[in-house]
């Protein structure tokens, strides 16, 4: 085979670019780990030598390998059997299920040994949707494992729920007071529910077991196989530092960075995985911010296209279903929620995130902030433009995460400066429901504005934040084209509906962007890496229902087929 000559080719088929046109070609050609050609049928075919492997597509649709740009990827791979229990939906409906899935742990577990479980959520416990004011509670898990400590963690990983027995491992009773940022649920006797929220999660998860970096190693590796599964080659590690010591095994620990480096020093790390740092913890000052900088000095990366370091994650509240996002208007059983940031007032805490905001800005690094209520967007967006007006940055990528309540004017600003937002329409389909008991009807709708940040300009971004939900890119483009309910098929927010295009540059075009990588990823074109994700029909004009039910063929990594069905 010459040197010029391709070692795959992928043609007959509908091969979407997601150029600046949105170009629709027949084929692709790879040489070696670049694409060199994009075009028609019978122009691929005559590029294609001896050697070439030419697969033929039959109509079926190629797109850009997926950038999944907000995955928790080390956390999600220990979410997962032998790391814990699986007690999210559909796995488990009820309390009952989570209470019997938890004894039979119990049963096989030694003395005082750790139950550890992930993903329950009140809106899809029969309980909890039979009765609002159930919820669940310490004395389910004691009737079951009364000898050993129990903890499990919701779906939004926001909120712990704990047995007695892990109460009192950690020393939590009536008289303990949560961390900045956290809050204890309590009975009317003052005792620990044993349901601990935001920041005092960590009372109990800072006590499990903590993984070995190769524990930590097989975990990522397995994950990335199953990425490769649903066309993902690429994915946002939002948040590896000192400020994630505490959380949920250590998910988002500088252990797990130290993993990712040791694979991609070793060849052994098949995806292009950009990090945030976590320098501060969720209710964490500016000092702690200053002290994790000078703590974290990840080397540099054999490959920064493997492995890069590109910026720094800032948590500014909590999230809406658990009541903790900073909002303007109250919830609909009272409060406005917080900021969770060092601070004894609203007004010392939002002058405590601008701070935050205003040292990782100054020390050269794009910033990502966890933030989801509309004060709290607001708060965020001003501190942003605070720092870039007092150092000014013309490319620094600053991005809102989440951004559920963001409104027209934080948006305007996010557009003016360059800056994004990174959305989770497959949230969006999970909890809209529940939502609409939180927040309103009417609110409810509009979280996750997702057409209103297209139209302002905002480069958006669409996510799973995995282990949140599933990272399966196909139920975000169903839920950002339907905007319906995953419990029950009501639309919700039909006005905020976009088309494929827009979906699809939400998980390969515009992350690329957030990577400062577009020269070189994100769309199918000559002079791209050749990372490519082919799908087993043609996707335009399919019905967007019938999208979830799409299966990935072939995975091209590198120019490798690392997956094939």
């Amino acid at each position: 085979m010459s040197d010029s000559t391709p070692t795959l080719v992928l043609t007959g088929g509908q091969v979407l670019t997601l150029d600046a046109g949105f170009t629709v070609a027949e084929g692709v050609a790879v040489r070696g780990r670049d694409i060199v050609a994009v075009g028609g049928d019978a122009e691929m075919r005559a590029l294609a030598g001896p050697g070439t492997r030419v697969v033929e597509l039959g109509g079926r649709t190629v797109l850009p390998g997926i950038n999944d740009s907000h995955l928790h990827g080390a956390a999600y791979g220990m979410t997962k059997p032998p790391f814990a229990l699986a007690v999210g939906h559909p796995a488990v409906g009820s309390i009952a299920d989570i209470v019997t899935a938890v004894g039979r742990a119990a049963a096989a577990a030694g003395p005082g040994e750790w139950i550890v479980g992930l993903g329950w959520d009140p809106g899809y416990l029969a309980e909890c949707v039979a009765d609002p004011r159930r919820f669940p509670h310490r004395r389910d898990l004691d009737a079951v494992a009364p000898d050993n400590p129990v903890c499990l963690t919701d779906f939004s990983s926001h909120m712990v729920w704990a047995n007695s027995a892990a109460l009192r491992v950690c020393g939590i009773g009536a008289d303990s007071t949560p961390p900045p940022g956290g809050v204890i649920d309590r009975d009317p006797d003052g005792r620990p529910t044993g349901v601990l929220r935001e920041a005092a999660q960590a009372l109990v998860q800072a006590a499990l077991p903590s993984p070995t970096v190769a524990q930590r190693r097989q975990a990522i590796r397995a994950v990335v196989g199953e990425l490769h599964s649903r066309g993902i080659t690429s994915y946002t590690e939002p948040g590896l530092g000192p400020g994630g010591s505490t959380t949920l095994f250590g998910g988002l620990s500088t252990d797990n960075l130290t993993a990712y480096t040791e694979l991609a020093a070793d060849g052994e790390l098949d995806a292009r995985v950009s990090v945030l740092l976590l320098p501060a913890p969720m209710g964490g000052s500016a000092d702690d911010l200053r002290k994790g900088l000078a703590e974290l000095r990840p080397p540099a990366p054999a490959d920064p296209r493997r492995l890069n370091v590109i910026g720094v994650k800032i948590f500014a509240d909590g999230v809406p279903p658990n009541r903790t996002a900073w909002m303007s208007e109250p919830y609909a059983d009272g409060g406005h929620g917080a900021l969770c940031v060092h601070g004894d007032t609203p007004a010392l805490r939002a002058e405590e995130l601008r701070e935050m905001i205003r040292t990782a800005h100054a020390a050269g690094f794009q910033l990502g902030v966890h933030v989801t209520g509309d004060l709290a967007i607001d708060a965020v967006v001003d501190a942003f433009v605070a720092a870039d007006t007092a150092m000014p940055r013309p490319d620094a990528r600053h991005y809102v995460i989440h951004g559920d309540f963001i409104g027209p004017g934080s948006l305007a600003r996010l557009a003016a400066h360059g800056w994004g937002v990174n959305m989770n329409p497959a949230i969006k389909w999970t909890i809209s429901d529940l939502m609409d008991e939180v927040v309103g009807r009417e609110r409810s709708a509009y979280q996750w504005p997702v057409r209103s940040a297209f139209q302002a300009g905002v480069a958006v971004c669409a996510s799973s934040d995995a282990p949140i939900t599933e990272p399966d890119w196909r139920q975000g483009v169903a839920a950002m084209l339907l905007r319906e309910s995953k419990a029950s098929g009501r639309t919700s927010g039909p006005e905020q509906r976009v088309g494929l295009a827009d979906a699809l540059r939400a998980y390969t075009v515009h992350p690329a962007r957030q990577d400062f990588a577009e020269e070189w990823k994100g769309t199918v074109e000559a002079g791209k890496a050749a990372d490519l994700c082919v799908l087993d029909r043609p996707l335009l004009a399919l019905d967007p229902h019938a999208i979830t039910e799409v299966e990935v063929d072939m995975t091209v990594f590198d120019g490798r087929v690392v997956h094939e069905r």
